[in-house]
C-alpha cells in the first residue's frame, strides 16, 4: 500500500536538495533514516520531516509495518521563487532569487491496495 507526504515550499533550492534525496531512493525507511541522519545538511533534516511524516501516515491510517515499508517514489519540484534586491557597486541593484522547493516522498509495503487479489 502506497502512502505519501509533502512538504511545499521548503525554503531550499531543488539543486541542492536533491544531491541529498539521491542518496536515499529506493531504501529501505530504516537504512534511509540511518543516512539522513548522519547527513549533516539542511535538506537531510527536511528529507527527514517529510520520511518520518510518510512512514507515520503509513503506519497509523492504513496499518502497514514499519519494518517492511521502503521509499517507492521520491523527488523534489521547484517551488516559488522569491525575489529579493542587493545593492551592488556603483548604485547598481542585484536580484537574489530565493528558491523554494516541494518534498515529496511516497513509501510502500509492496502489497496492493485492494482487498481482491
Amino acid at each position: 500500500m502506497k502512502t505519501y507526504a509533502i512538504h511545499k515550499s521548503a525554503m531550499i533550492a531543488p539543486r541542492k536538495a536533491r544531491m541529498t534525496l539521491d542518496l536515499i531512493r529506493g531504501k529501505d525507511v530504516s537504512t534511509a533514516a540511518a543516512i539522513l541522519d548522519t547527513t549533516n545538511t539542511k535538506a537531510s533534516r527536511l528529507i527527514q520531516k517529510v520520511l518520518k511524516s510518510a512512514i507515520a501516515n503509513a503506519v497509523n491510517n492504513n496499518g502497514a509495518q514499519e519494518t517492511e515499508l521502503f521509499i517507492s517514489t521520491c523527488y523534489i519540484n521547484p517551488g516559488p521563487v522569491y525575489k529579493r534586491i542587493k545593492f551592488a557597486s556603483r548604485g547598481n541593484v542585484d536580484r537574489r532569487d530565493k528558491r523554494t522547493s516541494h518534498i515529496y516522498v511516497e513509501v510502500s509495503d509492496g502489497k496492493s491496495e485492494g482487498g481482491n487479489e
